[in-house]
């Protein structure tokens, strides 16, 4: 990462460990990071390999134990300072965590997890190459069918919705309707953000870029006239979750570009091309 992107991690860090007795606001969090909600969420699971949400619920866990042994607080007090509706519902988090329950945690001796807080630092890898596009497009259009995924259950539901979508006959209704010779091409997986409150949610809209109005059962997203930069993606199963990762682990924080705030999009090219496309909007850091 570039110092610029260390230290607004960093400063996402300190806003959350600010809020932790609060609602956090996602929204103000990807603010800070400069970048929209989805990819924010996106981008702080590759690096850490934890989802934003995990992390929020380990801090919060974490204090709350150190209170339960240091302070006469109630567990029931505890259990909404730190965002649970129910002591019942704290009790089983803290459970699942500590191994221990809230009024064991009270006794000296019991053992606890500790879950410290991140910081981000500048660290230097080896050079893998990425094969990668810059490309300047006019506005678009998607149409396709959405559905609201929860991001924990992404990498298990997404798989199933496409097996459901070809069954259901939806790939050959989308490419009747494609618009021809448009650079980004094949069926398309977009991510466009939700609903990022508790519930973790994000609109996917499995589409093709068409000029066509929507068909019933359908809706259609919009794009502005963009960059976008453009990975070559190899055709194994695993191979887009893996060029997610480099690009914002290790692509990103050296390039001269940020995010951009419109949705990512997974181009899914016909099989005997043996690879696929990442699309991801993105502005150059001087502006």
């Amino acid at each position: 990462m570039k110092m610029n992107g260390v230290t607004r991690m960093n400063d996402v860090i300190d806003y959350i460990e600010e809020h932790l007795t609060e609602e956090i606001n996602y929204s103000q969090v990807a603010k800070i990071a400069c970048c929209s909600i989805y990819h924010f969420q996106r981008m702080f699971s590759s690096i850490t390999e934890v989802s934003l949400a995990e992390y929020i619920r380990r801090r919060r866990l974490t204090l709350a134990a150190y209170e339960l042994q240091n302070s006469p607080i109630k567990v029931v007090d505890l259990a909404l300072k730190y965002g649970y509706d129910s002591p019942e519902a704290f009790t089983r988090a803290f459970h699942s965590m500590h191994g221990a329950t809230p009024t064991a945690a009270r006794a000296r001796g019991t053992k606890l997890k500790d879950y410290p807080r991140m910081s981000f630092q500048i660290s230097i890898k080896g050079a893998v190459e990425m094969n990668y596009r810059v490309e300047k497009l006019d506005a678009f259009q998607i149409v396709g069918v959405s559905e609201k995924v929860n991001m924990k259950e992404a990498f298990q539901v997404l798989p199933q919705r496409w097996e459901l979508a070809s069954k259901q006959g939806i790939f050959e209704a989308l490419w009747n309707i494609r618009r021809e010779n448009h650079p980004i091409r094949g069926i398309l997986g977009v991510c466009a953000d939700g609903d990022f409150g508790r519930n973790e949610e994000f609109d996917y809209i499995l589409s093709i870029v068409s000029e066509k109005n929507p068909p019933e059962g359908m809706v259609k997203l919009d794009f502005p006239e963009a960059a976008w930069v453009v990975f070559d993606v190899p055709g194994a199963p695993d191979a887009m979750q893996s060029a997610w990762q480099r690009f914002y682990a290790d692509w990103l924080p050296a390039s001269a570009f940020e995010l951009a705030y419109l949705p990512a999009i997974e181009c899914y090219l016909p099989p005997e091309e043996q690879r696929n496309e990442l699309w991801i909007p993105v502005v150059n850091k001087d502006k």
